[in-house]
């Protein structure tokens, strides 16, 4: 059954704040596109972090948000091109680089890093 609540995005950059009513089988980047609503996105698979919010009340599912760990949803961050919203939500937007670092940082940079031996080609 299609049920609609309220969704508020404030976006961090600019200072503006979007509110609109977004259906729970709707994905909200999506809906608010419909209406002219410029919102940061970039795969709109749920793989990158440059649509990554904050979520500050309410919630929502994103069953396909591959592009945050299990940690960071539960820490209250979400991908809002593969989100749907199930109650009332009030979210922020965050900077993509923030969000990628506390996703992949630890991975980087850490550790025995070896170079790659030079390639050699052989003319013809």
């Amino acid at each position: 059954m299609k049920k609609t609540y309220k969704v508020t995005i404030k976006n961090k950059l600019t200072g503006e704040v979007f509110s609109e009513e977004i259906g729970n089988q709707d994905y909200i980047l999506k809906e608010f596109e419909k209406k002219g609503i410029k919102l940061p996105f970039s795969c709109r698979n749920g793989c990158c972090t440059s649509c990554a919010v904050k979520i500050i009340s309410g919630s929502l599912e994103q069953k396909e948000a591959m592009g945050i760990s299990q940690s960071l949803k539960n820490d209250g961050y979400a991908l809002i091109c593969v989100a749907k919203v199930m109650e009332d939500l009030e979210v922020i937007t965050q900077d993509e680089d923030e969000v990628y670092e506390m996703q992949f940082g630890k991975y980087f940079g850490r550790g025995n890093m070896r170079v790659a031996p030079p390639w050699e080609f052989e003319e013809d």
